[in-house]
């Protein structure tokens, strides 16, 4: 059985093997495409409000 995932940019199929060196990405391209959302900031991860707080240089000095 040969696992096949969609790309997560362009939802092209790629199957799960050496065939395809960029997966879960169909493409280099789409590899690109995919890391330059994240260095905009397009895609996150959410974080611990509290985190955030303790980490935050918002905070006034104690």
């Amino acid at each position: 059985m040969t696992l096949s995932v969609e790309c997560p940019t362009c939802l092209a199929p790629v199957t799960w093997d050496a065939s395809f060196p960029d997966r879960p990405f169909c493409s280099h391209r789409c590899r690109l495409i995919d890391l330059g959302a994240w260095a905009s900031e397009e895609h996150v991860i959410p974080g611990n409000d509290q985190e955030q707080d303790v980490f935050s240089e918002d905070l006034p000095p104690q």
